[in-house]
């Protein structure tokens, strides 16, 4: 992970300019929260090399090194590329309690992270393909 001490600038647009900037599915990750189904998005078994950026605002997220197969039907990554372009949130949403990862840019919902994935970090960052756009390498 890269640590950037730099604060990403805020990307702040109307409901209405997302909505011609997006896909319906983007907008409703994204914006709305939503959550794609299990084993549908685009990435989920990607192996190009490259980086994954935000699909809202295009700020760097991943790096492909990080990525892997999960089996819990969403990229899932180890660790983000930049430690200050992700924000946590604690989520409540369908009686579960878990920590929502958001892009410190835009703000744009991509998913969440759990204590149960691979070392070195033990994490699992479990993130819409929806969410992200892959810049091969």
């Amino acid at each position: 992970m890269r640590d950037s001490k730099a604060i990403p600038a805020k990307i702040t647009k109307s409901d209405s300019e997302w909505r011609k900037e997006l896909t319906p599915m983007q907008y409703a990750v994204l914006r709305e929260k939503a959550t794609e189904p299990p084993f549908s998005g685009e990435y989920e078994h990607e192996r190009r090399g490259g980086t994954y950026v935000c699909a809202g605002c295009g700020q760097t997220l991943f790096e492909s090194d990080a990525k892997f197969d999960s089996g819990c039907g969403w990229p899932s990554f180890t660790v983000p590329a930049v430690e200050n372009h992700i924000d946590e949130e604690r989520d409540i949403s369908h009686g579960m309690v878990r920590t929502e990862v958001l892009c410190s840019r835009c703000n744009g919902h991509l998913g969440h992270v759990f204590n149960d994935g691979p070392e070195p970090t033990g994490l699992r960052y479990c993130i819409n393909s929806a969410a992200l756009k892959l810049e091969p390498k």
